[in-house]
Formats: C-alpha cells, sequence, structure tokens
C-alpha cells in the first residue's frame, strides 16, 4: 500500500499525504492486536489441554504433537501467500476473510469428536491466520508514521511473547472449568464481533490483482510440513531411521523447487532478492529462534507438569502466569534497548540470557521444588526472549517500503510459526521417553539441547544483527 496517491480510489475521497495521520489509526491497532493475539493465543493454549484431549479423543505422543504443530505449520507456511494478497488484493479485504476462516474453523474444532476432525480444524485455523497475520500488520506498518510507528511495532511485537505465555493460563482455566473444547470456542464471539465493526475502520486503498504463485504457496508449505513430520517421527524411529530421514530428504528437495519456481516464476510469491536484505535475514533467524525456544519449552514445561508431577491444568496455567508477565516486559525493554543499544547488543543479550536461564534445567528432576528451579529459569529466559521478539520484528522492518510491508511482514512471520513448529517437534523428539513414559531424563535432555540452542543463535548474531539502530522519519516507513 502507498501513501503517495492523490486520491484513493476506494473511497473516492483525498487521500492523506504521508505526513497525515489517520483519526482511525488507534481503533484499528487495538481491534488488529486483539485479533492477533487470538492468533499467538492459539499456539500454546492447547498445550495444558493436550492430556485432555488425548484422553477424551485417544491422542499418542505424535498426535498431541500434531495438534500443536498443524496449526503453525499451516500458519507459518502459508504466510507468504497471505503477506502477497495483503499486497496485491488489500489488506483489508484479506484480514477480513483471514478472520472470518479462523473463527469458522475455531468453532469446528471444539465441536471435535476425534483425532480427524480436530487436526483438520487447527489447519483451517492456521489458513486463517496466516491470511490474518500479514496483512493486519502491514495495516499497522502503514497506518503510523514517525514515533508513533516504533511504539506501534513495539505493541504489536509484544504480542508475540505475551500471547504465547497467556495462552497456557488461558488453556488451564478453560480445560479445568467448562472443558478443552472452550480453548477453541472463546476465539467465536471475539471474531464475530471484530467482524462486525472492522469494516468501517479499516482504511481502504485501490487492490492490484494479479496472478497468485499457487504453485510456490504450495511447495513451501509441503516442503514445511516434510520437515516437521521427519522430525516427528524421529522420536518414534530413530533419527537415523527410513521414516525420518526421507521426510527431512524431501523437504530439501520442496524448498529447492520453491526457490526455483520462485525464480522463474514472472509473480513470484516471494522475491528471494529479499533474502539477501541482511535486515530482513537477521529478523527472520531471532523470530526463528526465539519462538523455537518459547513455544518448545512452554511445550515441555506444561507435558512435565502434568505428566510427572502431577500438576492440574489450571494450577499448570497458574505456574506460567509470571512468565507470560516477564516476555511482556522483556519486549517492553527491547523496544527501548533496540533504540539505545542497538539491535545487535540487545540480540545477543537476549539470547545469552536465554541460555544461562535453561542451563539449570539440566538437573530438572522428578520430586525437587518446581518454584525453585524449573519457574526462576522459564522466567529468565522469557525475559531474554521477549526483547529478541521486538528486535526481530524492529530490525527486519526498519527499511522496507510500505508496498512491500505486506511481504516483508510475511517472511518475518513465517519464520515466527516455523519456529514454533520446529521447536515443539524437535524438542518433543528429544523428550519423546519423558512424554511417553513420564521419566524425568527426556526433559532434561530437552532443556540442555534449549540451551544450546539460545547459545549458538547469541553467537551467530554477533556477526548476522546489524549493530545500528533503527530509528524513525517523518515518512511512511522507518530507515
Amino acid at each position: 500500500m502507498s501513501h503517495t496517491h492523490p486520491t484513493d480510489h476506494a473511497t473516492g475521497h483525498a487521500a492523506e499525504p504521508p505526513g497525515a495521520a489517520d483519526p482511525r489509526r488507534w481503533p484499528v491497532l487495538a481491534l488488529l492486536c486483539v485479533a492477533q493475539f487470538m492468533l499467538i493465543l492459539d499456539v500454546t493454549v492447547v498445550n495444558v489441554a493436550l492430556p485432555d484431549m488425548a484422553a477424551e479423543l485417544g491422542l499418542g505422543r505424535e498426535a498431541l504433537t500434531w495438534v500443536v504443530t498443524s496449526y503453525t505449520l499451516c500458519f507459518g507456511g502459508l504466510m507468504l501467500l497471505g503477506g502477497r494478497l495483503a499486497d496485491l488484493l488489500g489488506a483489508h479485504r484479506t484480514v477480513l476473510a483471514g478472520l472470518a476462516v479462523f473463527t469458522a474453523a475455531s468453532l469446528v474444532t471444539g465441536l471435535a469428536t476425534g483425532a480427524p476432525m480436530l487436526l483438520t480444524g487447527r489447519v483451517f485455523q492456521g489458513l486463517g491466520a496466516a491470511l490474518l497475520s500479514p496483512a493486519a500488520l502491514s495495516v499497522v506498518t502503514t497506518s503510523f508514521h514517525g514515533t508513533e510507528r516504533n511504539k506501534a511495532l513495539g505493541v504489536w511485537a509484544a504480542l508475540g511473547g505475551t500471547g504465547s505465555a497467556a495462552g497456557v493460563l488461558v488453556g488451564g482455566a478453560l480445560t479445568d472449568g467448562p472443558g478443552w473444547p472452550w480453548v477453541f470456542y472463546v476465539n467465536v464471539p471475539i471474531g464475530v464481533i471484530a467482524l462486525a465493526v472492522l469494516p468501517s475502520l479499516l482504511p481502504r486503498r485501490t487492490p492490484q490483482p494479479t496472478r497468485l504463485d499457487l504453485p510456490g504457496a504450495l511447495l513451501v508449505t509441503a516442503g514445511t510440513g516434510s520437515l516437521i513430520y521427519g522430525l516427528v517421527k524421529a522420536g518414534d524411529a530413530g533419527w537415523g531411521s527410513a521414516t525420518a530421514l526421507l521426510p527431512l530428504l524431501g523437504a530439501f528437495v520442496l524448498y529447492a523447487a520453491f526457490a526455483a519456481v520462485e525464480r522463474a516464476s514472472r509473480v513470484p510469491l516471494m522475491d528471494l532478492r529479499m533474502l539477501t536484505r541482511r535486515p530482513v535475514v537477521a529478523g527472520a533467524f531471532l523470530m526463528l529462534g526465539a519462538t523455537a525456544l518459547l513455544i518448545g519449552f512452554f511445550f515441555l514445561g506444561s507435558v512435565y507438569l502434568q505428566h510427572v508431577r502431577g500438576f492440574s491444568a489450571l494450577k499448570t496455567g497458574l505456574f506460567f502466569l509470571p512468565v507470560a508477565a516477564v516476555t511482556g516486559i522483556g519486549a517492553h525493554l527491547g523496544s527501548r534497548l533496540v533504540g539505545r543499544i542497538g539491535s545487535r547488543v540487545t540480540a545477543v543479550g537476549g539470547m545469552a540470557l536465554a541460555a544461562a536461564a535453561m542451563v539449570p534445567l539440566a538437573w530438572l528432576s522428578a520430586d525437587g521444588s518446581v518454584y525453585a528451579r524449573l519457574l526462576p529459569g522459564m522466567v529468565v529466559a522469557s525475559l531474554g526472549v521477549g526483547a529478541v521478539f521486538v528486535t526481530a520484528t524492529t530490525t527486519a522492518l526498519a527499511l522496507v517500503a510500505p508496498e512491500e510491508a505486506g511481504l516483508a511482514s510475511g517472511v518475518v512471520n513465517t519464520f515466527h510459526e516455523v519456529g514454533g513448529s520446529v521447536g515443539v517437534a524437535v524438542l518433543s523428539t528429544v523428550a519423546a521417553s519423558g512424554i511417553e513414559a513420564g521419566a524425568v531424563t527426556g526433559f532434561r535432555d530437552a532443556f540442555v539441547l534449549a540451551a544450546i540452542v539460545a547459545a549458538a543463535s547469541a553467537l551467530v548474531s554477533l556477526v548476522l544483527v546489524p549493530h545500528s539502530k533503527p530509528h524513525s522519519t517523518g515518512g511512511p516507513h522507518v530507515h
């Protein structure tokens, strides 16, 4: 979308000059943040409900893993398509379509009577989220100018951490209360209200319809699905088994085919040259690592507390309340630190803090106090990861023009959801013995891996993340 047209053809009124402020921008931001919060919430809201789902629907470890990853897989795999639709067909239309699909799918998922219906609902929730999220972020990035844009992006980025953490609390309260289907039903009234109010508030711009790269969308989604499938199967059959190696090899082939299709396409789903831009690559890398860690250890913590320590769903949710609060604090601090000390120092510091916090969990026990070891570790790690979420978003979008906002946000959010899928799949595989038999050793190994990943990410950030301090101009994008 651009603010340089003399006339807004969708309304017939004169378009605002680049420096003008849309009076609807704050109500729109509030509503879109509520919608985005639902999408992020649904990544982790199911974690605490998994034991109840497993008991009622007869789900094993592999099925439980797919309850989480099928949503994030479609959310991430189709994110680029959602971003392109937002740029080419109009962000307002894409927001409303995504919200409608997500709301309907939430109803279907809550009504599930078995694994096929449950997973189908989760897939369509992911599809709706993939349409809604990049389109909504595109509206946010093009509705705010100057210093207000940094504030709006800071609020948006904070949702990534606080929504994930709050999902465990909300899931526990609903599961122990009206029952696990309500972790999905709760989205329905919120979605209906948003669908009733948003059409009159969303800014409209002239759409630019063109051909969509459906082969590219199918290839990148299939590649991600094959990757996650291979990672999940490794937990049952071993890393050297054909059932794990063949899907992983298939993922490599599918990603290579996606790159070839994008280079040859006249209207590619993704301009691969965007991945040559250091800020975008750095932001995508940080988002991948931060989400893999956060969603992964929420999954581990939820299963450990219920399977090994006998916590109820509500008690497990309450356990994560300080984690949710500290993640939001970390995001707030990150938005300030990026402007003061730069993206690189903030990213390295956040990842290093997360790594240090995970180390004590290598000595996790089956009978020690979870409030003396597990809780402090997760709280401190969430503080660091929360700061990394904001750093990832502001770094990636710092030099993106308004007309590319949907695509760039699609790239960043793709790595957000892919990170969640990969994190849960890998850590679930490492902790397989703990999830299946309640053995604490599997959970220890998984937390050790999380610490190693965080430390390695800190080292990579030293080289990859720009040292610059993103700052705003009076124009529609941040330099």
